[in-house]
């Protein structure tokens, strides 16, 4: 089983890269964003919990979203790998999702991370917030923010990768197919 985790701060094109990349190896997407979103919406228990924190402004526990990762595993027992997009964002998100994938006799293949100088990083995101609309890209406070956050907080999952010998770090400025091919490439040296 493939299971892939793609890493990188807010606009290195992680999900341009996703889509190519499960296209290409039959991958299941995994984003915790999305799952967060249909648990609320459908009302499921986990999904009421984690509105419970939210609704209070803080953050839904490790355990909870663990639970939410672990149905939708289970969800697609014939799946050929999974793409996490998201997750994990702390080393003990990372540890987690290890002992949730040991108990499916499988664990993460590699982490693939795309990256980016901050100042492209920047470019990149105002020019979407420009295309898409989205405020949290057109305000370069709140990006300045986002790419602070994720450099304290998420940046560090790295070295817990790197301590496996599981992350691969891509140059994420050039042409999409470039770094598409860069990045099967480090996929089909570990299959």
């Amino acid at each position: 089983m493939l299971n892939i985790v793609l890493f990188g701060p807010p606009g290195a094109g992680k999900g341009t890269q996703s889509e190519k990349l499960i296209e290409k190896y039959k991958l299941k997407h995994l984003s915790t964003g999305d799952i967060f979103r249909a648990n609320i919406k459908g009302a499921t228990e986990l999904g009421t919990l984690a509105k419970s924190y939210m609704d209070k402004g803080q953050l839904v526990p490790d355990e909870v979203t663990i639970r939410m990762l672990e149905s939708e595993v289970n969800k697609n027992p014939d799946a050929k790998g999974f793409i996490f997009d998201g997750f994990p964002r702390t080393k003990a998100q990372a540890e987690a999702l290890d002992v949730l994938l040991k108990s499916k006799s499988t664990s993460i293949t590699l982490m693939l991370a795309l990256e980016v100088e901050e100042s492209e990083l920047k470019k990149r995101l105002l020019l979407r917030g420009k295309d898409s609309g989205r405020a949290d890209d057109l305000n370069p406070d709140v990006i300045q923010k986002r790419i602070d956050v994720y450099n304290s907080e998420t940046f560090p999952v790295k070295d817990y990768y790197t301590e496996q010998a599981k992350y691969k770090g891509i140059n994420g400025i050039g042409e999409i197919d470039e770094i598409f091919n860069s990045l099967c490439n480090k996929i089909d040296a570990v299959k």
